[in-house]
């Protein structure tokens, strides 16, 4: 199956879902303990600005820990809509990066 030989069984489905989010809160620490040692005004930290992917998937993932004890393919949603999120790629840092070498995209 999809999950393995699981099969969206609740626990696993949830316990899934729980490692999803502990990678996506140390995604975010990382971003901000970068961002605190280089400063507000860095490349990163203008890059970045709202970071709405990063702040949505910890959301979504916990809705998916939840949703996992009453329906499990929901929960499997949830994790395919993250993923393609993130799927899609993320232009903020090239565009900055290309803005201080004077050409912009």
């Amino acid at each position: 199956g999809w999950m393995g030989e699981n099969h969206f069984a609740v626990l696993p489905t949830a316990l899934y879902r729980v490692v999803l989010l502990m990678a996506a809160v140390a995604y975010w620490i990382l971003q901000q303990a970068i961002i605190a040692r280089h400063g507000r005004e860095s490349l990163l930290a203008k890059a970045v600005g709202g970071d709405f992917k990063g702040k949505i998937s910890p959301v979504l993932y916990t809705i998916a820990i939840f949703t996992a004890f009453i329906a499990p393919w929901v929960a499997g949603a949830i994790y395919i809509l993250v993923a393609a999120m993130w799927l899609v790629p993320d232009r903020r840092i090239e565009r900055v990066l290309a803005t201080r070498k004077g050409s912009v995209p």
